[in-house]
């Protein structure tokens, strides 16, 4: 058996890769910064109960588990950062004030996700726990967008849901979690036939509406018309009227965002796009990007997860994968760098050490020594003239 092969869709990143990785993860952590945002980072491991606190059943089976050998019990290997996170606040910062969280760090799932050939992410986001009303979810999306620009992305599809929907919808109505779990499934893949015969034994009162939820896709002021009057309308609930009064809000607020000019926005909402509907309770959204199938961010509201910990805190945020968006990125982190000999000599240790203190990049090489770097151009070199060490042009092949 070959010692150097990984187990599958598992894999090394390279380099030019990984320097965009690490890039990208400096530019939106300091991002984040100058929004206010604090940066924790929670353990790779924890107790399995602990780490799939307030979760759907997705998580649990996504989960890596282990047996802790001190104490017995059973560990889990974090497949997403998000209920760490809520735990943090909830727990160990313990804050009446809003507050904002940031983080970046590696996940494993048992298998790799839809759309997916990678098990490991390397996973980048931000939460605002403590705010309650339409300026958190507006924050939190509009920071998702500001991250895809600096990525270098020009072209992004924002699609917007809401959990309210789906609640009002079955407000009168008990369903197994096993019901639920079909319900949501049969919703997300808008299969009509398969739905209309689930909903069969159901009054019309819920059976209209919930396949109406497979229409109402497309723009959002058209969509959000569409789910207040005429054919695909749907109940007269408060909590219909509310997610709606919402979606119709962030849409508003994110079409007069003052976006660059390399970066177009297609906003439209999608109300059966339910991923995660056991997770969220307001305001859900997903990024896409043109030749990728999965969604490459998605982010919403998730007011209950910290009950689960004890206290129950508004909260709000997204996540995404750093190693896909290095992928998609535009971003280039070659970087043109001054090739100096590998000489005793102080002078010339003075003057690199000089040009390093100044940003360049500075790599000494034994002399005929061919430097083979896809992160590095050498197109100087350090030379010799008279008594000084001094920068000067060069070609790759000299």
């Amino acid at each position: 058996m070959n010692r150097w092969l990984l187990p599958e869709n598992i894999a090394d990143v390279l380099p030019v890769q990984a320097r965009k990785v690490e890039e990208l993860r400096r530019i939106a952590l300091d991002l984040y910064r100058s929004y206010g945002y604090e940066l924790v980072t929670p353990p790779l491991l924890e107790f399995l109960d602990s780490l799939l606190t307030g979760t759907g059943s997705d998580l649990n089976l996504q989960t890596f588990k282990l047996v802790d050998q001190v104490s017995g019990r059973t560990l889990g290997l974090r497949a997403d950062m998000t209920p760490q996170v809520a735990r943090i606040d909830a727990h160990l910062l313990n804050r009446s004030t809003v507050t904002r969280l940031c983080y970046a760090g590696s996940v494993a799932h048992v298998r790799a996700p839809a759309g997916s050939s990678s098990r490991e992410e390397l996973q980048l986001g931000a939460e605002i726990y403590g705010c309650a009303t339409w300026e958190a979810d507006f924050e939190a999306v509009s920071l998702l967008l500001n991250t895809l620009q600096l990525a270098g992305l020009n072209r992004v599809h924002l699609d917007l849901s809401h959990a309210g929907i789906l609640q009002g919808i079955l407000a009168d109505t008990v369903l197994s979690s096993e019901q639920t779990e079909s319900l949501y499934l049969l919703l997300l893949s808008k299969d009509r036939p398969r739905l209309q015969a689930w909903v069969a034994d159901l009054p019309p009162s819920i059976s209209k509406p919930l396949l109406a939820l497979t229409e109402l896709n497309g723009p959002c002021d058209e969509v959000i018309k569409k789910a207040r009057k005429g054919k695909l309308a749907l109940p007269a609930h408060s909590d219909i009227n509310k997610a709606l009064d919402d979606l119709e809000r962030l849409n508003k607020l994110l079409s007069n965002l003052p976006y660059s000019a390399d970066l177009a926005l297609d906003l439209s909402v999608d109300l059966a796009d339910l991923r995660g509907y056991q997770y969220h309770s307001g305001v859900m959204f997903a990024a896409y990007i043109d030749g990728l199938p999965q969604p490459l961010a998605r982010g919403g509201r998730y007011d209950h997860v910290g009950q689960a910990f004890g206290r129950s805190r508004p909260a709000t945020g997204f996540s995404l994968d750093l190693f896909t968006l290095a992928a998609l990125s535009k971003l280039d982190v070659r970087v043109k760098a001054i090739l100096a000999p590998w000489l005793d000599d102080a002078d010339l240790q003075r003057t690199i050490t000089q040009l390093r203190s100044q940003g360049e990049t500075v790599i000494q090489a034994i002399r005929g020594e061919l430097i083979e770097s896809e992160e590095f151009s050498c197109d100087r070199e350090l030379v010799k003239q008279g008594s000084a060490w001094q920068v000067q042009s060069r070609t790759e092949n000299s």
